[in-house]
């Protein structure tokens, strides 16, 4: 399961890549076109815009899958592990709530844009709003996932606020004064 996992994750970062890619391809090249030989693309902007989409929602799968997405943990990190818990298990049904409120309009506008045509290429808007559908649903695996986690009291299980173990593959912070330095 673990490698299954793992491939995903770098098949979405190739896939965030290859939009960055055709992103700056198709901005830089209309810039280039414009200011060289006054004319430029019309597709290249619409392009642009669907790739940016599509980058923003993957990244957002990455980031809470990684636990990467801005948090305070202050008041988490004073609390006894208890209260650390039941605040992570409030806050996870709050975040869930939140992704079906998310899930629910992205179909909805997912449904709405298949009738609905690009200005330039043609393409069906459902493709933009798909990308928040994918967002949304993906993300309440992942902290579906995690919810799971804290409550059958999984180790693997991430509880805001609560330390890092000590990891000893990191270097070792060299000392102020090296032994002798100071002689």
């Amino acid at each position: 399961m673990k490698s299954l996992v793992s491939r995903l994750e770098r098949t979405v970062e190739i896939l965030m890549a290859l939009a960055l890619a055709i992103m700056a391809g198709c901005v830089f090249g209309n810039v280039v076109l414009r200011y060289a030989f006054n004319t430029g693309i019309a597709a290249a902007e619409e392009i642009a815009r669907l790739m940016f989409v599509w980058l923003i929602f993957l990244g957002a799968i990455l980031a809470t899958r990684r636990h990467a997405h801005l948090g305070v943990e202050m008041l988490q990190a004073a609390l006894p592990p208890s209260a650390r818990k039941v605040c992570a298990v409030a806050s996870h049904l709050l975040i869930l709530y939140a992704l079906w409120l998310f899930l629910h309009g992205s179909w909805t506008q997912t449904v709405i844009g298949m009738n609905i045509r690009s200005t330039v290429l043609g393409y069906p808007t459902a493709l933009m709003a798909a990308a928040g559908l994918l967002c949304a649903a993906t993300m309440m695996l992942i902290v579906a996932n995690n919810l799971l986690l804290i409550l059958t009291g999984h180790p693997a299980a991430v509880v805001p606020g609560t330390p890092a173990p000590h990891d000893d593959t990191s270097p070792k912070a060299a000392p102020a004064h090296p032994q002798g330095a100071l002689e």
